[in-house]
């Protein structure tokens, strides 16, 4: 089992920026990719971000590429979202999660969930 613990949400102004933290423990050397999601209510699940647990692979979602960075700090087990120039349709609950075996854009390929963070973005 992988444990995730989300970290760094909060309320900021529109142009602002944020960095969110996830803590991963437990069977860590498991991981093969980690992903950042975000989620509001009715809607599904979107993806953000990925990195591979190893290597610099990493993947971005249209929406946020060039605004956003996933980076990760494996002496720590963590893995951080940078968000900079927020606008108020990024406010929702953010997740990280982790993949055993794939590096990929989709919830299901994710095998390990946080619990999640606010982030409201206001105008």
């Amino acid at each position: 089992q992988v444990q995730l613990v989300e970290s760094g949400g909060g309320l900021v102004q529109a142009g602002g920026s944020l960095r969110l933290s996830c803590a991963a423990s437990g069977r860590t050397f498991s991981v093969y990719a980690m992903g950042w999601f975000r989620q509001v209510p009715g809607k599904e699940r979107e993806f953000l971000a990925t990195i591979r647990w190893t290597g610099s692979s990493a993947y971005y979602a249209d929406s946020v590429n060039g605004r956003f960075t996933i980076s990760r700090d494996n002496a720590k087990n963590t893995v951080y979202l940078q968000m900079n120039s927020l606008k108020p349709e990024d406010t929702a609950v953010y997740y990280c999660a982790a993949s055993r075996y794939t590096q990929s854009t989709r919830p299901y390929d994710y095998n390990y969930w946080g619990q999640g963070t606010q982030v409201t973005v206001s105008s």
